[in-house]
């Protein structure tokens, strides 16, 4: 994730930024509303304004599982703390900051193939139903779940569609010694994200320069 980092950092400079404006190591706490303050991975302040606050998230798939529903509940969590935050005034008089969400996970086997989901009382949102099939003898229907791949491009994909996070990139690597990236949805590829990421500083600067 570290190259992330730094290849992010490297977008931002390329936009107009300054360097000493980008946080990645240290100093990186902002305030929150339910909480006093929350870590982020990666933040700009310029001229005391909160410029941008970004998540970097991975996942090994060994233990994948596990990790899921935690990841969702922070990544919104996150987004509706600095929010509700922002709204208090903790951040000043300045336009919303950008709210990024980058997640990293391993590509194996086990992130590809369906999770059934438990429906003791009621059913699951259909798009995490998946594909149907029919099972002797009673041949009544049932869905075989998405992938926890899918998961997570459904995560990222609906923090943007409820406003949570200004941009959401979704990418896949394997854990190997010639590693292989992939993208599986085209609409939370990097291209889009940075891209994204250079409205927002251009924007942000422009109104700057204008305000002297």
């Amino acid at each position: 994730m570290g190259a992330l980092e730094v290849l992010v950092s490297d977008i931002l400079c390329e936009a107009g930024l300054q360097k000493v404006d980008i946080r990645t190591r240290s100093a990186l706490e902002l305030p929150g509303y339910f909480r006093a303050t929350k870590k982020w991975d990666l933040i700009v302040v310029s001229n005391g304004a909160l410029v941008l606050a970004m998540e970097f998230k991975s996942q090994a798939a060994k233990s994948i599982g596990n990790n899921v529903t935690n990841r969702a509940e922070e990544a919104v969590g996150s987004a509706k703390d600095i929010w509700t935050a922002f709204r208090e005034g903790r951040f000043g008089q300045t336009p919303p900051p950008f709210l990024g969400y980058l997640f990293l996970l391993e590509d194996r086997d086990n992130v590809k193939t369906p999770v059934v989901n438990k429906e003791p009382y009621f059913q699951v949102d259909p798009e995490f139903r998946g594909d149907t099939y029919t099972k002797a003898p009673t041949a009544i229907r049932r869905y075989r779940g998405v992938s926890y791949s899918k998961r997570y491009e459904l995560l990222c994909r609906r923090l943007i569609l409820e406003r949570l996070y200004s941009a959401s990139c979704f990418l896949m690597a394997t854990n190997s010694r010639k590693t292989k990236l992939t993208q599986p949805a085209e609409d939370l590829n990097f291209h889009r994200f940075a891209a994204a990421l250079r409205g927002h500083v251009v924007t942000f600067l422009g109104s700057r320069s204008k305000s002297f």
